[in-house]
Parts: C-alpha cells; structure tokens; sequence
C-alpha cells in the first residue's frame, strides 16, 4: 500500500508541476512575443487560467497532506487528547463529505459544458472543466491515505510525510 500512496503522490506532483510549468512557458513565451516581436497568441490567457485552475485543484490533497491547509488547531489543542482525536475524525469526515460533493457536482459540471465551446480556443468547455473532479478525486484519495495520520497529528505542518519516495 504504501508504494501506491508514494506512486500516487508522485504522480499527482508531476501533474501539478507540469500544469505551473506550462503556464509559466506559454505566459512566458507570449511576452516575449508580444514586447519583442510585436505579436501575440489569443489563447494564451485563455490556456493558462485553466491550466492555473487545474494545478490549484490538483495541489489541494498535496498541501493537505503537508499540513499547508488553513488550520486552526487551537480547540484541538485545548481539548483532552481523546476528544480532540474525535474532533479531527469529525474534520475527517466534513473533507471528505464536502470534496465528494464537489467530486459529484464537478461531473455534472462537465457534463453540462461539454457541448460548449470555449472563447479562444474553441475546446469543449467540458475539458478544462475536468480540473474540478479530478482535484476532487486527488484530494480524496490523498485524505483517505493520510486521514490516519492527521488524526494521530503524526507529521509536521509544513514538512512534506515519508510517503514521498
């Protein structure tokens, strides 16, 4: 099991990192057309904000699981170690009840845009809507291998877990 969280992980930081490393090319390169040759492409912001989109969604279990998430531990920290274990079960719970929500309504979503085209590119919008389920389903998966970790305040808040590789 832990070869899969550590595959999964580092899939899902490949796809963040090639996503950034897109937009910072093509934003890039569009500049550089646009001050140094006087020409630049339409599409480019178009592209960029659903590749932004797309690596937002996808990094939120990753900074989950680093403990890079807004947290506010102080009545956790107030608590009796066992009821503030139960409070964090409960934490668990609302994520993962609200991420399988919007995993839901996400699919609906791209349902609902697939025969419609984008803007610049003429796409179906339905493909860059694809960046909310599949978020969605990363982060859901990322909570279901760290959920017991979180519980047991078995990492550190800002320091990447041992699953990494």
């Amino acid at each position: 099991m832990e070869k899969l969280e550590t595959w999964i992980v580092a899939t899902n930081r490949a796809l963040v990192a090639v996503a950034l490393a897109a937009v910072f090319t093509i934003v890039f390169a569009n500049v550089v057309g646009r001050y140094g040759f006087g020409a630049s492409f339409a599409w480019v912001e178009e592209v960029a904000r659903h590749l932004m989109i797309l690596g937002a969604f996808c990094g939120a279990g990753l900074a989950l699981r680093e403990g890079r998430l807004v947290a506010i531990t102080t009545v956790p920290d107030l608590l009796p170690e066992f009821l503030a274990r139960i409070l964090r079960w409960g934490i668990v719970i609302v994520m993962f009840g609200f991420m399988a929500t919007m995993l839901w309504l996400g699919i609906q979503f791209v349902e609902f845009g697939w025969d419609k085209e984008t803007m610049s590119t003429g796409i179906s919008r339905g493909i860059p809507y694809l960046a909310i389920p599949i978020g969605c389903a990363l982060f859901l998966i990322q909570l279901t291998f760290f959920a017991k970790r979180f519980v047991a305040q078995d990492f550190e808040y800002g320091v990447s877990d041992e699953a990494e590789g």
